[in-house]
């Protein structure tokens, strides 16, 4: 990343330095997933749709550690693999929003708060900002080449009421108050960095 991009962290010592944490990142291009895996402290395991894992990709991702998830249903092998980095004290990242859109946290789906709540791992926000903003000349799918690209990493906060209740309400409760962290984050983020 830092070859082809310049980009800047800000934050990275939020990021515990041991036991579980949830990545929440926003998602407004391709190489969001990949630029904070190249500057996070620690190893991140992705939550990645299936149709990423093809060709040479499939061992590559495997190898570092990446997670196939199908998006068309309820997919138990990869809600128990997530689950697993989590017991095992590591790193997950997810994309609340599901896919790549505006990357402003307007629409989370409720994975994110399923994982915190049943595993207890803190949710700690992180923004990409500028992978998105232009195209580059060269490869019109890429931000341009050396352009500056900010990692902004926020404070870790615990999803759930306290209570402990994984039914569908607290979750939707739960939801919510991530939503409303996350928003704040990123509108803090832009402050920050002036995009």
């Amino acid at each position: 990343m830092n070859t082809l991009w310049r980009p800047r962290v800000l934050g990275a010592w939020r990021v515990p330095a041991t036991g579980p944490v949830i990545l929440a990142v926003n998602h407004a291009h391709n190489i969001d997933g990949p630029m904070l895996m190249g500057t996070a402290p620690r190893p991140v395991h992705f939550l990645i749709k299936k149709e990423a894992f093809i060709g040479p990709l499939d061992p590559f991702l495997t190898g570092i550690g990446q997670l196939k998830v199908d998006r068309t249903s309820v997919d138990r092998a990869a809600v128990t693999s997530a689950l697993g980095v989590l017991e095992d004290g590591g790193v997950l990242g997810i994309f609340p929003e599901g896919t790549r859109g505006g990357g402003d946290f307007s629409s989370i789906r409720a994975g994110l708060a399923y994982f915190a709540v049943r595993s207890g791992a803190p949710i700690l926000p992180v923004a990409v900002l500028g992978s998105s903003e232009r195209t580059g000349r060269l490869i019109r799918a890429l931000p341009p080449l050396r352009s500056r690209v900010d990692i902004v990493f926020g404070d870790p906060f615990a999803a759930g009421d306290g209570s402990g209740l994984r039914t569908r309400k607290a979750l939707d409760e739960a939801t919510v108050r991530i939503q409303e962290r996350l928003t704040a984050h990123l509108e803090n983020a832009r402050r920050l960095t002036g995009r």
